[in-house]
């Protein structure tokens, strides 16, 4: 019988490919090295765009090709959250090492949901960390997600599962016989609406708490609507307050929620995606203390531990409701003492998701090389900076704050005598625009009482106080420029 010939997909030349991931290495380097002499962000030229829509390649490329052809359409148009003026959403901008470190899980390449190998250790070890730096119990539980919406989906199936009974999972929300009800406040991220409509809930049945003129959720409405349901025969089952929201990094007062949750016996989770970490900030620190008593906790890691995209982390107090919530042992996924097949608990019992990659090195590689103590720097390093801004818009004849300054978000506008607010919010839309398209900066926007803002979210590594000095500067030369003209700016 004459065998098939053997076929891969690694090189024949294995020095060619070592040479090509150095010069990979060595351009991401110079690219960090010089980023802040780089525009933070170019247009699409219209020809790179239609190149992405060609057929897919019948016959391969040499490597070195293909990473030219990278170079070319890709590379140079990058979003530009590496870049230390990029202030839009809330995204962080990662680190070298952290890169690094994902460029080694992806060369190990392990699923890391079930096995015996490192990498579940790995992932275990840095749940437990998360643990420590949020004060959650030793005996909690947790799991590694891609995100804050995962990890509030995760927090909220595990509350929804464990509620009366704890025979939803099993009998659903039908044989429960009454309506859950869920409260959050009305700047709660959005993700909280999708997760109840996706559990069964429905949107409408999410309460969306007014808030104070610091956009932080009115506790003594929150009680009012609790008394209002149970009077209409509704079942109250779950809390979320939101440590640092996205508009404008309010923090709920989650020492009356939590007194809330008990006093009504509903499951207290919060929605710390963004926030929770500046619990390490001593400024914060008391405002975030409840953390610590909260049912469950969702934070990203990839905006304030400032790791490559993507990971979050969602932490259950019970370990038992988190797993109860989950765990399934289908027949191809038997554990053993001994082998590939032993080891640790399967993370699959806490969590969706089977297929998992190694997302765990990159934070683990990231607090070695730091340690917890230089986060929090870093962290009160952009809470100061956002201070400083403040103060800077406060100073400044043509600007206007919007909003209390919480954490590390300002947001403010430009505004000048005579002009309609509908001529102000062009105008503010106008200089948004021309900041990202002259590369300087990347605010984004928002809308604070039916006005348009500009809102600077600063959950990054590479800025300077002075960055916020040059955006002040260059928002007020662009929306002169606007309004009188290049000469009489």
């Amino acid at each position: 019988m004459n065998k098939p010939k053997n076929q891969t997909l690694d090189p024949q030349d294995w020095e060619s490919m070592r040479e090509l991931g150095h010069q990979m290495i060595d351009d991401l380097i110079d690219y960090w090295k010089g980023i802040r002499n780089e525009k933070i962000w170019r247009p699409i030229p219209e020809e790179i765009k239609k190149s992405f829509n060609e057929s897919i390649p019948q016959e391969g490329q040499d490597p070195k090709a293909v990473y030219d052809d990278f170079k070319t359409t890709i590379f140079p148009y990058n979003k530009g959250n590496v870049h230390p003026r990029f202030f839009a959403w809330i995204q962080g901008t990662g680190t070298p090492l952290g890169t690094f470190a994902d460029l080694m899980a992806s060369g190990m390449n392990p699923n890391t949901t079930i096995g015996e190998h490192s990498a579940m250790y790995v992932d275990r070890q840095v749940v437990n960390w998360c643990k420590e730096l949020m004060g959650f119990p030793s005996d909690a539980s947790g799991i590694l997600v891609s995100g804050g919406s995962m990890a509030n989906i995760t927090a909220l199936t595990v509350a929804r599962n464990a509620f009366g009974e704890g025979k939803i999972r099993q009998k659903g929300l039908v044989d429960y016989g009454k309506q859950l009800v869920l409260y959050c406040s009305t700047e709660t991220h959005a993700c909280i609406k999708k997760a109840a409509e996706i559990l069964g809930i429905g949107s409408e049945f999410v309460r969306n708490i007014p808030v104070n003129e610091a956009f932080e959720m009115r506790s003594d409405l929150l009680r009012d609507q609790i008394e209002a349901d149970l009077k209409l025969g509704l079942s109250p089952f779950a809390i979320v307050g939101t440590a640092g929201t996205v508009n404008t990094a309010a923090i709920d007062p989650l020492d009356e929620l939590l007194e809330i949750s008990r006093e009504y016996g509903l499951w207290f989770h919060i929605d710390g995606a963004y926030g929770a970490l500046a619990k390490l900030d001593p400024v914060y620190a008391d405002r975030l203390k409840a953390i610590e008593e909260a049912d469950s906790l969702a934070f990203d890691l990839h905006k304030w531990l400032y790791v490559p995209y993507e990971v979050g982390c969602t932490l259950i107090r019970d370990a038992k409701k988190h797993r109860d919530a989950f765990a399934y042992t289908p027949n191809y996924l038997l554990q053993e003492s001994r082998g590939l097949s032993g080891g640790l608990d399967s993370i699959n019992h806490y969590g969706f998701e089977l297929s998992r990659g190694f997302k765990a090195l990159k934070i683990w590689m990231s607090l070695k090389e730091h340690g917890r103590e230089k986060y929090a720097q870093m962290i009160a390093q952009n809470n100061r900076q956002a201070e400083y801004l403040t103060q800077l818009v406060l100073e400044n004849p043509y600007l206007e704050l919007m909003a209390p300054t919480s954490m590390s978000i300002t947001c403010f506008r430009m505004t000048q005598k005579g002009l309609t607010e509908e001529e102000i919010r062009n105008l503010n839309r106008e200089i948004l625009v021309r900041l990202q398209e002259e590369g300087i900066a990347s605010p984004s926007s928002t809308i604070l009482n039916g006005k348009f803002t500009l809102r600077v979210a600063n959950v990054n590594q590479r800025t300077r106080f002075e960055d916020m000095e040059l955006l002040v500067e260059e928002i007020v030369r662009i929306g002169l420029t606007i309004l009188f003209g290049e000469k009489n700016n």
